[in-house]
């Protein structure tokens, strides 16, 4: 079966496989975390299509036809998305988390470029920061859609 990952048409041999293990084992795409397994801290968030997507609950079979996108594919070759310069900018203490808190900002950003407080909490609310990280988390989210704005 092939899949397109971050722009690219990748033969995978275990469909059947949940979508994290195909990406970080198959594909060597690491950065999708694996964190709970019930898709309820969101470290394995993925864009299907550009909505957000748990790989720890998907089978890989389930994204034929559509594009994935990591973590990884989020930059334009050197040139990093909003999203990633922003958390540069804003860090977490552990990063666990980071992976899933991008992909869902990005989300986020596509669809409503200029977010309030209050859709910047609810989309940064549906993933875990075990370290407490929530208020630089809307920093960074707040910060990228600035970016963003800038980059046109």
């Amino acid at each position: 079966m092939q899949l397109s990952v971050n722009g690219r048409r990748r033969e995978v041999a275990y469909p059947d496989e949940l979508l994290v293990w195909v990406l970080r084992d198959e594909l060597g795409l690491t950065g999708t975390h694996y964190g709970c397994g019930i898709g309820a801290c969101g470290s394995c968030t993925v864009l299907l299509d550009g909505q957000v997507a748990r790989a720890c609950l998907t089978p890989a079979r389930a994204a034929a036809g559509r594009e994935v996108t990591t973590v990884e594919g989020l930059a334009h070759g050197e040139q990093l998305h909003p999203v990633q310069r922003a958390f540069l900018e804003n860090p977490l203490q552990c990063g666990w988390c980071l992976p899933g808190h991008l992909m869902s900002a990005a989300a986020l950003l596509e669809r409503t470029p200029n977010p309030t407080d209050a859709q910047i909490k609810e989309a940064a609310g549906v993933n875990l920061c075990r370290c407490g990280g929530y208020n630089a988390i809307r920093r960074a989210v707040a910060r990228a859609a600035e970016l963003k704005r800038e980059d046109g």
